[in-house]
């Protein structure tokens, strides 16, 4: 159930006529977020369309969300893809492997314990957006690393303001892009990527930038560092590398 002041809220939020967007963008646009505070608190619920407004976002309205990186044992190389030109929000942009949202509309995936929902959430999302089975990408195997608070404009009408949890994966999966998600896909090296974000003709998700920015690397660098005795990466190698306990709000 909403909190008072998210119910209070709601009469005032903004809305807006999706008709002029792609039609299963749309669609996706009335799945329903899981709002939280500061320190991610569930307070309530809310459809994607309303919590990606900045008009809203302005207001303060946040939600949970996760980014998954999925590393390929054998090279440590990162999958990444490109947004499709028919996403509503950040169309076009290069990100980690896969960026959504638990959803409300999955009990499975408002459990909290363990971060369970948003590794469910995680492995239902990369079957929807690249096509990996989801027997690839086990939700024991995902390494949770940390939460960070965020806000960030796409444009003028739409942005994220997310609480969003860092999972890692290592594991060969078979990629078989939805292409109403994904433009493109490729995977590369940690050198390969530095020099992809100096490329002025390549754009990327702001969220991708501010973890690449501050952690990615270095967690990059100790998957290396605890490579195990067959001489692959393994996520699960990174429990306690970072604090997990805390949001830490990023700017």
């Amino acid at each position: 159930m909403a909190s008072p002041a998210v119910l209070a809220a709601r009469a005032a939020l903004a809305t807006i006529d999706l008709s002029s967007y792609d039609k299963e963008q749309s669609r996706l646009m009335d799945e329903r977020c899981i709002l939280v505070d500061e320190q991610d608190n569930a307070i309530g619920a809310m459809d994607k369309k309303t919590c990606h407004l900045m008009e809203n976002i302005n207001k303060g309205l946040l939600h949970r969300a996760f980014s998954a990186f999925v590393f390929r044992p054998s090279d440590g190389k990162l999958l990444l893809q490109q947004r499709a030109s028919e996403k509503i929000t950040f169309p076009d942009m290069w990100t980690n492997t896969c960026c959504s949202h638990p959803l409300d509309d999955f009990e499975a995936e408002k459990i909290e314990k363990g971060q369970l929902g948003v590794r469910i959430a995680a492995s239902r999302k990369l079957e929807h957006e690249l096509g990996i089975p989801q027997s690839q990408t086990p939700i024991d195997q995902f390494q949770y690393l940390t939460r960070i608070h965020y806000l960030a404009p796409s444009d003028g009408r739409w942005g994220e303001h997310e609480v969003d949890y860092i999972l890692f994966l290592t594991a060969d999966v078979d990629v078989t892009p939805n292409p109403n998600e994904i433009r493109d896909h490729k995977y590369v090296s940690k050198e390969e990527l530095q020099a992809m974000f100096e490329d002025p003709s390549k754009s990327f998700t702001p969220w991708f930038k501010l973890i690449g920015r501050d952690f990615l690397f270095g967690w990059w660098d100790e998957l290396f560092k605890r490579k195990n005795a067959d001489g692959k990466v393994v996520a699960k190698s990174l429990i306690g590398v970072a604090d997990g306990s805390k949001v830490i709000k990023m700017t």
